[in-house]
């Protein structure tokens, strides 16, 4: 039974993981904040449509 080839950008080492950590943390602002923005827009946009009838 041939053994997968192990990948190297999986390695776990202190001063390797801290870059994959920062740019998840920066991916998970950004999903947060255009989440934000969505609400807010739709927040917007219901308030516009009470507003006007």
């Amino acid at each position: 039974m041939p053994r997968h080839h192990p990948m190297p950008h999986h390695r776990s080492h202190g001063a390797e993981a801290k870059p994959a950590r920062t740019s998840d943390l920066v991916l998970a602002l950004l999903g947060v904040a255009l989440l934000g923005g969505l609400v807010l827009a739709a927040a917007f946009t219901l308030a516009a449509g009470a507003t006007a009838s």
